[in-house]
């Protein structure tokens, strides 16, 4: 087994130097983290190497070398960067994700040099994926990559992290490319994101784009099941908390005290990004500055600032805006030996951020929107025993796990000014006390936890898969059920209507026999070995009407009706009086819920919902449900929650309780059952041990059998009875 690790970068940086080139590790969080994996696997990383050649032996020479470090290159053009990588990527998909819109581009040349390139990463990543490999693709520049792969490798084991945050729905819809974005997504088993709000965000927009099918953190396909989990990531935190003890760590923060002085330091680290929140953090500084006087010569704020994309009009005009506010304000308030801010625009090597990290009184972490953050975590771990304090923003996904920092809005000016003076005026303890408690955490869930969480998971997804795939019907499968059916001398065919017979309608009465299911069901009744019975949930009247003329047993409103010899039977005395209070719950409900209504029958009342909003549909449903809880149970009535209704019956007939009828009559010697519903699991569950279960759509734990789509139950039907 190799663990296949697919991102816009490899961990290495190719560096032509002269005639040479030099590979130079990187050592971020994601490298660290999977090279961490705790599992006997070889690890394979394909991704781009970070440099520009037309040059095919320039690029066989690269391409020896890095897979013999097990790295894969995919080679891009300049073009290729700038309509994939700074075209789609970050000025299609980052402002989108970040809730910039108004800084979203849409170019079709984007989007189709973003589908090209994800191309390329599937074909360099093909030729050594074998059945039991592990793929773990990262992150927003290869949202099309999982499906592209699940295409030829259909059993696959494929992993998705997004590292970014996942929009609301209200935003997503806005991208023109929304489906196929989606529908790449789902070609992994496992979809990761750092927090439950982006992994919800993401579940909505499945919902209401693909229209698809979710229960809890599930989304139904036709042949598995794509989970969906937030994994939050952590740092190589022994790293960062035994970093202050390197010699050059030591030495670069002994200089940094000296030219700073004794005073109070605020540090703030960002990349360069209008996300990151810097001229906000700025002005709420300024703020203080002013209503505070008292802290004036007592306390700077150090900001590093590590250049990206300045060549970008939106990030030139950032740096610029930047430039222009930390000039107002050392302009405004710095004196002789001391200066508000210093300003750091450039890239800090390891040993020098630790020891900012380390002299750092107060960490300033204020982005607008962040995926995770790990500069806060990195702050707090490299604090060791020594007092700190951490301002975090309430939008950055860190904030999940770190409740013991000072948590504010970032676009809240006098929110910033607050919480600096707080974190200026902390006691001691209590300073010690709050990082403690991060430590403690941030130590425990770091980067190595993060993996293996998220490998360990997709392959128990993976294992739950091969059972869903084992289930369906495929040769096989018909193979034996012929096989029993054919040797058979009494057979019982319970077959369910809707959603099994006939595709669900929005219409519930515009769900018809077609003139196909009424040939086939003649045909099986024909046969002197075979009982077959419609066993639905619908009423008897519309039955009745529908298969006129064929010689059909049924089961109506769930076997409260029965009709054997052509004669329709009542389990019940009479027509029940529906109580007023449950008449009123349900009409309120329809009353807020556009497009949903309701079906009396004799015995049943159905809240239908079919061609309701998805989440408006969930959430309706879920207040109807608890609303008659109280009246149903006085009424000894039962609740029953099936696919896309709400059903109120008497509580002692089902579909399970006609099966035990009908097997109390007569020994058969073949049983079969077929079902598309939570009702329907009453069948299932009562079949004898050797009797045939199918579940229709969805998985089932309690089917022996399962037909993903209502489409093929026709053909499976005819060819088991084909002589």
């Amino acid at each position: 087994m190799k663990i296949i690790i697919i991102a816009n970068r490899l961990p290495v940086k190719v560096v032509r130097k002269e005639d040479q080139f030099s590979f130079e590790r990187s050592e971020g969080g994601l490298a660290t983290g999977l090279g961490s994996l705790e599992m006997e696997a070889e690890k394979y990383w394909v991704g781009w190497p970070g440099i520009f050649t037309d040059d095919d032996l320039e690029k066989k020479e690269i391409t020896d070398k890095l897979h013999a470090m097990h790295f894969h290159p995919v080679f891009l053009s300049a073009e290729q960067i700038e309509n994939y990588y700074e075209g789609y990527s970050n000025s299609t998909i980052w402002p989108l994700c970040h809730y910039f819109s108004s800084y979203i581009e849409y170019r079709a040349d984007y989007w189709e040099t973003y589908r090209q390139v994800n191309a390329l990463f599937c074909s360099e990543a093909l030729p050594f994926i074998g059945n039991d490999d592990i793929i773990w693709v990262h992150d927003y520049q290869l949202m099309l990559l999982p499906k592209m792969i699940r295409d030829k490798q259909p059993d696959a084991n494929i992993g998705y992290f997004h590292h970014i945050p996942f929009p609301s729905y209200e935003l997503f819809r806005v991208l023109p490319e929304r489906e196929e974005v989606l529908e790449g997504l789902l070609g992994a088993d496992l979809i990761g994101f750092h927090t439950h709000d982006y992994m919800r965000h993401f579940i909505g927009a499945i919902y209401r784009v693909l229209n698809l099918s979710c229960s809890l953190d599930e989304i139904s396909l036709e042949n598995r099941i794509v989970h969906v989990d937030a994994f939050p990531m952590g740092i190589n935190y022994d790293l960062y908390h035994d970093a202050p003890a390197l010699p050059a760590a030591k030495e670069n923060a002994d200089m940094l005290r000296e030219k700073l002085g004794d005073k109070t330091i605020i540090l703030a680290v960002d990349r360069l990004d209008y996300s990151k929140g810097i001229l906000h953090r700025l002005s709420g500084f300024a703020q203080f500055l002013q209503n505070h006087p008292e802290y004036h010569e007592k306390v700077s704020l150090v900001m590093i600032v590590v250049p990206s994309r300045d060549a970008v009009d939106i990030y030139a005009d950032l740096k610029n805006k930047i430039d222009r506010a930390i000039g107002e304000i050392n302009g405004k308030y710095a004196r002789l030996g001391w200066n508000p801010v210093y300003y750091f625009y450039r890239s800090f090597a390891f040993e020098e951020l630790i020891a900012m990290y380390d002299i750092a009184d107060i960490a300033l972490v204020t982005p607008l929107r962040d995926g995770m953050n790990l500069v806060a975590k990195e702050y707090l771990a490299a604090k060791g025993d020594k007092a700190g304090v951490l301002i975090l923003s309430e939008m950055a996904g860190a904030v999940i796990e770190l409740q013991d920092a000072i948590i504010i809005n970032p676009n809240d000016m006098n929110e910033i000014e607050h919480a600096i003076l707080q974190a200026l005026q902390m006691p001691e303890g209590e300073k010690r006390e709050r990082m403690q408690k991060m430590q403690k955490h941030i130590s425990t869930r770091n980067v190595k936890k993060w993996a293996n969480d998220f490998v360990t998971e997709l392959q128990s997804i993976k294992a739950q898969n091969r059972e869903i795939i084992q289930k369906i019907v495929g040769k096989k499968q018909l193979t034996q059920i012929k096989s029993a059916y054919d040797e058979a001398n009494a057979r019982l065919l319970l077959l369910d209507y809707d959603g099994t017979l006939v595709p669900f309608s929005r219409n519930p009465e515009d769900a018809i026999p077609s003139a196909e299911l009424l040939a086939l069901l003649r045909e099986m009744a024909a046969d002197k070995k075979n009982k077959v019975v419609i066993n639905s949930g619908r009423n008897h009247q519309i039955l009745d009407k529908w298969f006129a003329g064929l010689d059909l047993d049924f089961a109506a409103e769930h076997g409260i009706f029965y009709k054997e010899n052509n004669k329709w039977h009542q389990n019940l005395p009479s027509k029940l009086e529906w109580d007023e209070e449950i008449i009123n719950i349900i009409q309120r409900t329809i009353e807020k819920t556009p497009r949903s209504h309701l079906e009396q029958k004799d015995t049943a009342l159905v809240w239908h919902y079919r061609s309701v909003d998805v989440w408006l549909a969930e959430l309706r449903a879920q207040q109807l449900v608890n609303t008659l809880i109280g009246p149903c149970a006085r009424l000894n009535l039962q609740i029953v929650h099936g696919n896309k209704i709400v059903e109120i019956k008497p509580p002692d007939y089902n579909k399970g309780s006609e099966v035990l009828r009908r097997l109390e009559q007569q020994d058969y010697d073949f049983v079969l059952a077929i079902g598309d519903d939570t009702t329907d699991e009453d069948m299932f569950r009562v079949l004898p041990p050797e009797g045939i279960s199918i579940k229709v759509g969805s998985f089932s734990p309690t089917a022996k059998y399962r037909i993903p789509l209502q489409s093929s139950v026709i053909s499976f039907l005819s060819n088991l009875i084909k002589q």
